[in-house]
């Protein structure tokens, strides 16, 4: 009894959350929709990243009426499956103490995932053109690259001095994470 309370409690302030966000997103200033963020519990700010990843696809790609929510299901599974590939490679945070082979190996092992990547990509972009053109397809792939892109330098702004000389970047080749180094 207690779980299916706190299940309906948590499920009505996501509900409840993402209602305000869609409403009263784009006229809330910033540090308003950054205190509401706050607020929200890390389930909820999930739930809502991907919510607006949807929205803006769907808007940018003009994707039609007939199709939004089977193109929904089918983005929401490509991304569950672009997130399980890169899952199976943990960067290290430094690679100067593996011995030569160690970093063979570790670097074969990239290279696969980074196929296993690309693979997939190219599977879903067939699934993905029986509802949308080829050429969406190609900017759905460029969009999410640009998104990649401006999550990585929020998170780079944010990182302290010490952090800074050394970060991690899922844009690396491969789509998964690199350390770099000035």
């Amino acid at each position: 009894m207690k779980t299916v309370f706190l299940l309906f409690l948590s499920m009505g302030s996501l509900m409840f959350s993402q209602k305000l966000t869609s409403d009263n997103w784009k006229r809330m200033s910033e540090n308003e929709r950054k205190e509401l963020i706050k607020k929200m519990t890390p389930e909820e700010r999930k739930e809502l990243l991907k919510e607006f990843r949807e929205k803006m696809m769907i808007s940018e790609l003009e994707v039609t009426k007939e199709n939004e929510e089977e193109f929904r299901d089918l983005y929401t599974e490509y991304q569950e499956s672009q997130k399980q590939i890169k899952n199976k490679f943990t960067p290290k945070e430094t690679y100067d103490k593996l011995s030569e082979e160690e970093a063979k190996a570790e670097l074969e092992r990239s290279f696969e995932i980074g196929q296993q990547l690309l693979d997939n990509r190219k599977k879903y972009s067939q699934k993905f053109q029986r509802l949308i053109k080829p050429q969406q397809v190609l900017e759905l792939f460029q969009t999410e690259g640009k998104m990649r892109e401006r999550v990585n330098e929020r998170q780079n702004n944010i990182r302290t001095p010490n952090e800074s000389s050394s970060f991690r970047s899922r844009s690396a080749p491969g789509g998964f994470r690199s350390t770099k180094r000035p």
